[in-house]
């Protein structure tokens, strides 16, 4: 076409396969995610057999603007009464700073401690290894975690660690 003299480099309209999404289709899917937030694609997919999964994850990120994002975990929700009860806390603790500075830091203690298995697995790269092409598959059964934990604490102060 372009030996003809057409400059053009888009393409030019064409007629399209109809578009499956209706703005009713949108209005029932938008409906059921209404009646239940923690909706999955696959549950969507049982209340709508007709339409592919692939068609209503666009209607549901595309059309309707939604996307998938995980709740914050948080040790424990705090109440008003226990916020004001940290500020006052870490109010008492600065105080001494304020009057002493430094010499308050070489006084401090802090420790930390954390559960460790008693036994420790290979892990899956420590286990790689190289075979022929024609030598046996390697079976290994799953292992589970021993049942048994060592408590790892340490203390330590502004010098270093004091207690392990």
């Amino acid at each position: 076409m372009y030996n003809e003299g057409r400059e053009n480099v888009h393409d030019e309209a064409r007629s399209r396969r109809p578009s499956l999404v209706n703005d009713d289709l949108v209005r029932k899917v938008k409906e059921r995610v209404r009646d239940d937030r923690r909706f999955t694609i696959s549950d969507l997919s049982l209340h709508f057999p007709q339409v592919s999964r692939t068609l209503l994850y666009d209607i549901v990120s595309c059309h309707l603007g939604y996307r998938k994002v995980c709740a914050r975990w948080v040790p424990k929700m705090l109440t008003k009464e226990h916020k004001k009860q940290r500020v006052t806390c870490a109010l008492k603790f600065l105080m001494p700073y304020d009057k002493e500075e430094d010499g308050m830091l070489s006084q401090t203690v802090t420790g930390d401690e954390t559960g460790a298995p008693h036994i420790t697995h290979e892990s899956k790269q420590q286990s790689l290894h190289w075979k022929h092409t024609g030598s046996p598959k390697r079976k290994e059964s799953k292992q589970t975690f021993s049942t048994r934990k060592i408590m790892c604490t340490v203390f330590w102060d502004r010098q270093g660690v004091l207690l392990v």
